[in-house]
C-alpha cells in the first residue's frame, strides 16, 4: 500500500494486486490490534535495532524516516502518540485506522485494486514487460512490478511465500526463510507446570552450547504449554540460529539485587519467618505458581521449616533465583511468527531504489527481503521505507520508459 501511494503520487498510473478481499490484514492484527506503526528514534538508533543487514537499510530508512511516518500518517488524519520504548500507535489504539487511511489515500490517487494473485511475469530483454494473474488468467502489460507479498509469517493474512517463488523466478537468491520474533520451544516439564505465568522485570541471557552469551536483557516473558513466549522471547529470537546451536535460557528473577545483597534478604526472610514451611517462604519470593517448581529445583523440601534451612540450601535457592534455566528445543513454527528472517538476498538489490540487479523494472520491498528488526515497529518502518523507495524509483522509471 505505501509503495502504491508513493508511486501514485509522483504521477504513476498504479495497479495493485491483492488476493485477499480486504488490504493490510496483517495491519489489522500488528501491535495486538493496535498497530505499532513505528519507533520514535533517530536513524543510528534505528539501524542498532536491526540484527540483520541492517546497512542494507541506510538509504531507505534516511530517506523515510521514523518522523516522516509520523507525518505521513497524521496529514493522513490519523493523530499518533508514543509510549514506552518509543513506540508509536494511533491515539485511538485502533489498527482500522492506519488501514483506512492508507486505503483512502490510494482512492483518492486513482489507484486501481484487484483482487487477485499475481502467478508470474513476462520478462524481455532483461525487462520486466508484464503480469500474468491466477485468479483472473489476465496477462497485464506494465513498466515496472514491485513485489511487497511479505514474508511467510501469519500465511492466513495473505503472506504466502509467492513473493520467494517470483523473486526466484527473476533470478534472484532466496535465503531460506526462518521465523523471526517468535516463541521458543522447550522440552522442560516446568513450562507446562507454570503455563500462563508472566513474569515481569526480569534478566534474560541466552547462551549457546558453548557457554556463549548471545542475547541478554530485562523485561518481561510468558510460560506457555510449548515453552517461552513474551516480549524478551520475541526479541532473543532474532539473534538465533538453530541450524548451527543449541541454546539455553538463563532467568534472573531478581536482577535489581546482587548475589550479596539477595542473600542478605534470605537470611532477614528465613529470621523472620523462621517457623514457616519453606513452601511458604517462597511464596513471598516467587509468583504462587512457580513456588512448586522452585521447590522441585532447588531440592529442597517444601515442608521443611524455614530455621532448619542449611547454608548450602540456602545457597542453592540463591543460585536458582539468580539463574533459573529453561532449555530451548527450537522455534515454533515459521507460521507463528511476527516477521520472517531470510528472503531475497539483498546484495542482488539496489538499497537506494530497491529494484532488483537481475530485472530493470522489478522492485523488491519489505519482509520479502532478507532484512528483519526487533519487536517495537521497526519492522513496520521498514516496510514503509522501503515501500517509498519502491514507490518513488519505479514512478521516475514508468515516466523514463515514457509510458
Amino acid at each position: 500500500m505505501m509503495a502504491a501511494v508513493t508511486a501514485a503520487r509522483f504521477g504513476a498510473p498504479v495497479l495493485l494486486v491483492e488476493p485477499n478481499e480486504k488490504l493490510g490484514r496483517k495491519l489489522y492484527i500488528s501491535g495486538k490490534g493496535r498497530c505499532n506503526v513505528t519507533n520514535w528514534c533517530g536513524l543510528d538508533e534505528f539501524l542498532s535495532n536491526v540484527p540483520r543487514n541492517g546497512k542494507f537499510l541506510y538509504s531507505s530508512i534516511s530517506r523515510f524516516l521514523p518522523q516522516d511516518t509520523w507525518n505521513f500518517f497524521e496529514e493522513l488524519g490519523v493523530p499518533l502518540k508514543v509510549e514506552r520504548g518509543s513506540r508509536v500507535f494511533p491515539q485511538s489504539d485502533r489498527a482500522a485506522d492506519i488501514v483506512d487511511a492508507l486505503f483512502l489515500e490510494l482512492r483518492r490517487r486513482n489507484v486501481v485494486i484487484r483482487q487477485d494473485r499475481v502467478e508470474d511475469f513476462a520478462i524481455q530483454d532483461g525487462r520486466v514487460k508484464a503480469v500474468r494473474t491466477a485468479m483472473g488468467k489476465h496477462t497485464l502489460p506494465c513498466a515496472c512490478v514491485i513485489l511487497a507479498t511479505g514474508g511467510a509469517s501469519y500465511p492466513r493474512t495473505g503472506s504466502t511465500g509467492d513473493g520467494y517463488r517470483l523473486a526466484a523466478r527473476a533470478g534472484h537468491t532466496i535465503v531460506p526463510p526462518r521465523g523471526s520474533l517468535v516463541p521458543l520451544e522447550s522440552q522442560d516439564p516446568c513450562c507446562g507446570q507454570m503455563q500462563g505465568l508472566s513474569l515481569r522485570n526480569v534478566e534474560l541471557s541466552i547462551k549457546d552450547q558453548r557457554g556463549k552469551r548471545v542475547y541478554r536483557e530485562q523485561g518481561e516473558l510468558l510460560f506457555t504449554h510449548f515453552g517461552l513466549s513474551g516480549p524478551l522471547i520475541l526479541s532473543a529470537s532474532a539473534h538465533l540460529d538453530f541450524s548451527k546451536n543449541q541454546y539455553m535460557a538463563h532467568i534472573d528473577l531478581k536482577p535489581a539485587l546482587s548475589e550479596e545483597k539477595l542473600d542478605a534478604r534470605l537470611l532477614r526472610d528465613i529470621q523472620d519467618r523462621a517457623n514457616q514451611n519453606f513452601s511458604t517462604l517462597l511464596g513471598g519470593l516467587v509468583p504462587h505458581s512457580m513456588v512448586h517448581v522452585m521447590v522441585g529445583r532447588t531440592g529442597i523440601p517444601g515442608d521443611e521449616k524455614a530455621r532448619d534451612l542449611r547454608r548450602e540450601q540456602r545457597r542453592k535457592l540463591l543460585e536458582t533465583l539468580k539463574d533459573f534455566t529453561v532449555s530451548i528445543r527450537g522455534p515454533r513454527p515459521v507460521e507463528e511468527a511476527i516477521v520472517t528472517a531470510g528472503g531475497a538476498k539483498v546484495s542482488e538489490v539496489n538499497p537506494a531504489t530497491m529494484e532488483s540487479k537481475k530485472i530493470k523494472g522489478l522492485y523488491l520491498a519489505g519482509e520479502l527481503l532478507d532484512v528483519d528488526a526487533y519487536t517495537g515497529g521497526f519492522n513496520l518502518q521498514i516496510a514503509w521505507a522501503t515501500g517509498y523507495a519502491a514507490g518513488l524509483a519505479a514512478a521516475e522509471s514508468w515516466k523514463e520508459c515514457g509510458a
